[in-house]
């Protein structure tokens, strides 16, 4: 699969992967090549993948959509950090990710169902075309 990590400012990442683990509100999920096409609005927390290497790789990253479709994985998040050691990478995703003001928390809710709707029913017209 084609991994893409896109932030507001810059394609963070962008490589194959046999495998993408990541975490939504309703718990962690697993991506294989052969997955039906999936849409979810992430939760602030780790993302793993392995590379062509077969080496698992981490990323902390913030709230945020991830698509599949295809061949693609495609994750679009507020702020991620690559790499290093593990508990560094959950330390920066309690101390920098999850200390939100609650109306920050309600409206980035919001935006994310918004955002997932949107992509679902554009996925949707795509098959149709």
């Amino acid at each position: 699969m084609n991994l893409k990590v896109l932030l507001p400012t810059e394609v963070l990442l962008e490589e194959e992967a046999g495998k993408v683990t990541a975490e939504a509100e309703n718990g962690s999920f697993t991506l294989l090549p052969q997955h039906i096409d999936f849409v979810t609005a992430l939760a602030p927390g780790l993302l793993s993948y392995w590379d062509r290497q077969d080496r698992e790789r981490f990323l902390a990253v913030n709230q945020g959509i991830l698509v599949k479709s295809g061949n693609e994985v495609l994750v679009s998040v507020r702020d991620a950090v690559p790499g290093g050691e593990l508990g560094a990478l959950r330390r920066i995703v309690e101390e920098r990710f999850m200390h939100l003001d609650e109306h920050e928390k309600t409206a980035q809710t919001a935006m994310a169902r918004i955002e997932a709707g949107f992509v679902r029913r554009f996925l949707e017209v795509q098959k149709r075309v």
